[in-house]
C-alpha cells in the first residue's frame, strides 16, 4: 500500500501501480492537476484503488488508522530548477516551496513506511552552495531511513526524452541500490535509446486541432532548423550566414525542434510560443503524441485544454522510470523475486550520461553545417534607407510605430557607410539634448553595416532616451541583422560586442541621474553582480542613493536585478546585465520589483 504525496498528473503513481503497487491515496493541492487524478481514479479506471485527497500538504493529517508500506512524490521543484537559476533565481529552501520536504519528513514519522521514494530535479544539490541539500538529507535520515541517491537520466530507462532527475530512496535496513540502465552504453546489452518516433508509432488520431505552423515573429524560422536543433542554428558559432542570435542568448528550448532518430530534450511543463519540442514537420505535438513522449498510457486521461494538458505531462516523472524504479523496490526492499534480472549499479559506477551531453555540441555543429552548406553563402543584410516615422513608447516598454498621434515621437533614420543616425524628437523639434555614439567592441567589426551608431534625441526624458534604443533596434530587425539589441551584443555573461557613450548639450542640465546613465551607457558598473558600496563608488554617489538610482534605471526600460527579483544574488547587491534598456512587454524581469510590496 502506497501513499502518493504532491501528486501531479500521476506520473509515479503510474509506474509503481503498474509494478505492482497499491496507490491508497494521492495528495495533490492544484485543481487541474486533481481533476485528472479524480478522471483516473475508482472503479473500472487506471488508478482503480486510489482515494484522492484535494489539500495541501501542510493540511494534509491523515486518520490513524492508515497503513501504508512506501511514500512516493516529489515536491514542486522550480524552487531548484535550472529554468529558476536563470529566470527567477534558485530560492531553495528559502521558497516556501522548497521547504515542503519537511511535511515529507513529518508523514514519514507519522506512517512509518518501510520505504520512500523522493524526485526532483539536479539543481537540488547545488541550491544555496549545498545547504539545502544537507538539510534534506539530514531531515530525512533523522526520520530513521537509510538515504540513497543518484542522478538518473529517464533516456536511460527507456524513455524517449533525455530528463535528469534526483532520485532519493530511504530504507529501514541495507542502502538501495538503483537499477542499472537498461538502454544506452551504460545498459548489459547496449540497448539503443528508444527514439521520439519510436514513441510516436501507431499514436491514435485525435479530434486536436493541430496548426500546420508556428505563427508569429519567429515561427517561420522553425522549418529552416534541422532536427535536433534550436534557435543556436541561427548563431554565428554554428556558421549561420545571417546570425540573428547570439550564442545563449535564449532558453535551450527556443525554437527546438525534436529529432525523430534520437529521444527528445527535456519536456518543459510551461513556456512560450516559441517553447520546443517542435515536431520534425515544424509543428507544435499533440497532447496524445507529447503523452506518448512522457510514457504516459493512451488509456491515461488527461482532463484540461492545451496548455493545461502540457503543464501537467511536462510537470510529470515519466511513468516509464518510475516503473523500473518500482520494480527494483519491490526487489530489494519487499523480497519479491523477479521473474527476469535486473542488474543494478553499485555505489561507485559513475553513468556516462553527462559525458555524452557534454559531447553534444560538436554533433550539433555537424548537423548545422552540413543544413548551412545548402543555403547560400551570404544572405544579404536588406539596404537600409533613409525614412522618417512616429511612434509611441508604451508604458510596458512596447515600441508602435504609428501615423501621427497625440504625444507620439518623431523618428528620423539616416543611414550611411559612416554612421547609422537616429534623431527622435518630442514635441516640436529643438535643439539636442544628448548624443550616445556606439561603435564595435572588437577590431574585426559587427554585423552592422556602419562604423558607427549615433543616437540623439531632443529632450532628457524616459521616452526620448528609451526610445532612441527601440528605434535602432527597430531598423536592426527591418535589416534582417539581429532579433533585437541584446543579440547583436551578446549575452551578458560574455564580453559585449559593442560600446556605447553618452554626450550631453552644454546647454543641458545633467542631474545625478542622466550623469550616473552615462557611466552605465559606457559599461560602469554593468555585467557583473557588484555590492551597493562598490556601485556606490564605480557611479560616485552615496550607498543610500543606489537603490533609488537602480528604480529610475527601471523605469527607463533598463533590467536590474538583486536579491528580491532572482533569489540567488546576494542580499546588498544588484546587477545591470546590459547598457542599454531591454525591457519589452514579453519580459519577465519587468513584472518583477526590486522590493517586496505589501
Amino acid at each position: 500500500r502506497t501513499l502518493s504525496l504532491f501528486s501531479g498528473a500521476g506520473g509515479l503513481d503510474i509506474g509503481f501501480h503498474d509494478a505492482g503497487f497499491e496507490i491508497a491515496e494521492q495528495v495533490e493541492i492544484e485543481e487541474k492537476f486533481v481533476a485528472t487524478l479524480r478522471a483516473n481514479s475508482g472503479r473500472g479506471k487506471y488508478l482503480s484503488e486510489s482515494k484522492v485527497e484535494s489539500t495541501d500538504i501542510r493540511e494534509f493529517h491523515p486518520p490513524s488508522d492508515l497503513k501504508v508500506d512506501f511514500i512516493i512524490g516529489g515536491p514542486p521543484c522550480q524552487t531548484f530548477s535550472a529554468a529558476g537559476r536563470r529566470a527567477a533565481g534558485v530560492q531553495g529552501t528559502n521558497d516556501q516551496r522548497g521547504t515542503l520536504f519537511e511535511e515529507y519528513v513529518r508523514l514519514l514519522k507519522q506512517l512509518k513506511p518501510t520505504g520512500f521514494l523522493f524526485e526532483n530535479v539536479y539543481g537540488i544539490t547545488g541550491a544555496e552552495d549545498g545547504k539545502a541539500w544537507k538539510a534534506i538529507c539530514t531531515a530525512f535520515a533523522g526520520a530513521g531511513y537509510t538515504i540513497s541517491h543518484r542522478v538518473l537520466d529517464a533516456a536511460d530507462y527507456g524513455v524517449p526524452q533525455h530528463r535528469e532527475r534526483m532520485i532519493i530512496v530511504g530504507t529501514r535496513g541495507k542502502p538501495f541500490k538503483f537499477p542499472r540502465p537498461t538502454h544506452g552504453s551504460d545498459s548489459v546489452d547496449g540497448l539503443p535509446h528508444v527514439t521520439a518516433a519510436d514513441a510516436l508509432a501507431g499514436v491514435p488520431k485525435t479530434k486536436e486541432e493541430i496548426k500546420s505552423s508556428i505563427g508569429g515573429r519567429f515561427g517561420h524560422l522553425l522549418k529552416e532548423i534541422p532536427p535536433g536543433l534550436n534557435y543556436s542554428f541561427f548563431t554565428e558559432k554554428m556558421g549561420h550566414p545571417s546570425p540573428i542570435f547570439s550564442w545563449r542568448s535564449k532558453f535551450s528550448d527556443f525554437l527546438y525542434k525534436a529529432d525523430p532518430a534520437a529521444p527528445i530534450r527535456t519536456l518543459k511543463a510551461q513556456g512560450g510560443q516559441y517553447t520546443g519540442p517542435f515536431h520534425w514537420d515544424s509543428r507544435v505535438f499533440s497532447v496524445t503524441e507529447l503523452k506518448r513522449l512522457q510514457t504516459f498510457p493512451d488509456s491515461y486521461d488527461v482532463v484540461g485544454g492545451r496548455q493545461i494538458a502540457i503543464h501537467q505531462i511536462g510537470n510529470s516523472v515519466p511513468p516509464q522510470l518510475a516503473r523500473i524504479l518500482a520494480v527494483s523496490v519491490i526487489n530489494q526492499i519487499f523480497d519479491m523475486a523477479l521473474p527476469v534480472a535486473l542488474p543494478l549499479l553499485e555505489t561507485h559506477e559513475k553513468l556516462s550520461f553527462r559525458k555524452h551531453k557534454r559531447s553534444l555540441t560538436t554533433s550539433y555543429r555537424a548537423k548545422a553545417h552540413g543544413a548551412i552548406s545548402t543555403l547560400p553563402k551570404a544572405l544579404p543584410v536588406k539596404s537600409a534607407e533613409e525614412l522618417s516615422y512616429h511612434a509611441v513608447l508604451r508604458n510596458d516598454f512596447g515600441w508602435v510605430i504609428n501615423g501621427e498621434q497625440k504625444d507620439s515621437l518623431r523618428v528620423s533614420f539616416l543611414p550611411s557607410e559612416s554612421n547609422w543616425k537616429i534623431r527622435v524628437a518630442a514635441g516640436r523639434v529643438g535643439r539636442e539634448a544628448f548624443r550616445i555614439e556606439v561603435i564595435s567592441a572588437r577590431p574585426s567589426g559587427w554585423a552592422v553595416p556602419a562604423k558607427k551608431i549615433t543616437l540623439s534625441g531632443n529632450a532628457l526624458t524616459r521616452e526620448v532616451f528609451t526610445g532612441a534604443w527601440k528605434a535602432w533596434e527597430t531598423e536592426l530587425v527591418r535589416a534582417g541583422i539581429k532579433a533585437d539589441l541584446v543579440q547583436l551584443c551578446s549575452y551578458y555573461q560574455y564580453t559585449p560586442e559593442f560600446v556605447g557613450k553618452l554626450h550631453f548639450s552644454r546647454n543641458s542640465r545633467i542631474t545625478d541621474e542622466w550623469r550616473v546613465l552615462g557611466l552605465v551607457v559606457q559599461g560602469v558598473g554593468v555585467r557583473r553582480i557588484a555590492t551597493l558600496d562598490e556601485f556606490a563608488v564605480d557611479w560616485d554617489i552615496p550607498k543610500a542613493k543606489v537603490m533609488g538610482m537602480a528604480k529610475w534605471l527601471r523605469e527607463l526600460g533598463y533590467e536590474v536585478r538583486n536579491h528580491k527579483t532572482n533569489p540567488q544574488i546576494p542580499a546588498d547587491c544588484l546587477l545591470v546585465p546590459y547598457s542599454f534598456p531591454t525591457f519589452t512587454p514579453q519580459s519577465v524581469q519587468l513584472r518583477k520589483t526590486l522590493e517586496h510590496t505589501n
